[in-house]
């Protein structure tokens, strides 16, 4: 029968001392206190000796083996404590070695939580919401971030960004007449603090951005140059008309006014979608000024633009110089699109200025001409501006919508439109 060991008494362990080899101090029930060899300095004098508590276990037929700490930080009665809750552990079945390690983690996540900024939030709402962004979009966020938020707050606190701090931000931002820009910015910090709330981070009860936009400045408000004036108008086309800049570009000059699309849609176009006996553009909303989830819902529509005799011309005379590229408005490299500033430059070219008329403002003009002037439906001609037109069943896009009016308005547009001239 193997000899019973005595537990240990506090004496004892006090009195322990390294030696040159390693010493095992048994307490019993799996508690031991570990002397490590005894080490020496340069001097020859011993240095001072840890005493390491052990515990030892089997779970699962497995044997284990987890640390109590160093004495005397943790005292014979600590170290008993600790042996017996371990026990516990293993008459419920759990390993306290294990559900140990997982207290760390989580005491490790606790922590790190409470030590959350600012920026570490904003980055992780940024990744979260970009994926519903169209890449653009996602790049001025970005940009804003970068350059207007996170160098005064990203490196604080969280739960410690006051109303202030955000006030403070949205200053320097009016500071250089940034007014629209200062009212985004509020906007992106109070989206922040909403995906902290939702996230439950520590310390985040409300939203110090709320409520500032009362007290910015509020941005004017503008609209894109747009020609609304018939006699100005044929003036304009006259002089697009005798454009010396190259082919491609006379030819998107000419097309701007008559199909009225967005400006990065008609230097995107490609010949594939373009059918000239059919007399028709299927633009398909990849393409289109979108949202991602727009574009998802709507993934393999496209949106049909009529195209008038005179636009189809205009087309064909632009085949011979384009059909290498895949785009019908090609940059100086044919497998690269023209550039976004080509047809506002052209018309900053021949005089015309940027408070006058802009590629973007063909939109307002046709929008407005077409029903005040030639009077065609505006559902029509939302649908033609591509903008979400509800059907009688919903809010849905329908892509035939108004088609057949919309095919005779961009004929009496185009025919309107050389009246003009």
């Amino acid at each position: 029968m193997p000899k019973k060991i005595p537990p240990l008494s506090a004496a004892k362990v006090r009195a322990a001392k390294a030696s040159s080899k390693q010493q095992t101090l048994f307490d019993g029930d799996g508690l031991f206190l570990l002397i490590p060899p005894a080490k020496f300095g340069p001097d020859g004098r011993a240095l001072a000796a840890s005493k390491l508590w052990r515990f030892k276990y089997s779970f699962e037929g497995k044997a284990r083996l987890i640390s109590f700490g160093a004495f005397p930080e943790v005292s014979l009665d600590d170290a008993r404590a600790r042996r017996s809750e371990a026990r516990r552990m293993l008459e419920q079945g759990i390993d306290p070695g294990a559900e140990r390690k997982l207290r760390k983690v989580a005491l490790a996540r606790e922590q790190a939580r409470l030590a959350t900024t600012f920026g570490m939030v904003a980055m992780d709402w940024f990744t979260v919401a970009e994926s519903e962004w169209t890449h653009g979009h996602a790049r001025t966020v970005r940009s804003r971030l970068e350059r207007d938020i996170l160098p005064l707050l990203g490196d604080t606190l969280i739960s410690e960004v006051s109303t202030r701090d955000v006030l403070e931000v949205l200053r320097l931002v009016e500071a250089r007449q940034a007014f629209e820009t200062a009212h985004r910015i509020k906007t992106i910090i109070g989206q922040v603090f909403t995906f902290a709330l939702i996230s439950d981070i520590p310390g985040v009860n409300g939203n110090p951005a709320a409520g500032l936009g009362k007290v910015l400045k509020q941005p004017r408000k503008k609209s894109m140059a747009a020609i609304l004036d018939p006699v100005e108008l044929g003036r304009l086309l006259r002089d697009i008309d005798g454009y010396a800049g190259s082919h491609v570009v006379r030819s998107a000059l000419k097309l701007a006014p008559m199909l009225f699309v967005r400006p990065g849609e008609l230097r995107n176009a490609k010949w594939a979608d373009v059918d000239l006996d059919g007399q028709v553009w299927l633009l398909p909303v990849e393409d289109m000024k979108l949202t991602l989830k727009e574009k998802a819902l709507r993934k393999g529509q496209v949106h049909t633009v009529p195209l008038a005799r005179q636009a189809v011309e205009v087309l064909r005379a632009l085949y011979p110089f384009s059909s290498s590229s895949a785009y019908v408005f090609p940059g100086r490299a044919a497998s690269r699109v023209m550039s976004e500033n080509t047809v506002n430059q052209a018309l900053r070219t021949m005089g015309w200025d940027s408070a006058t008329v802009s590629g973007h403002g063909f939109r307002a003009t046709a929008r407005t001409m077409l029903h005040e002037t030639l009077g065609f439906s505006p559902d029509a001609i939302e649908a033609q501006l591509g903008h979400r037109v509800p059907d009688r069943l919903g809010t849905a896009y329908n892509r035939t919508q108004h088609l057949d009016e919309r095919t005779r308005f961009m004929q009496s547009w185009a025919d309107y439109l050389d009246g003009l001239k």
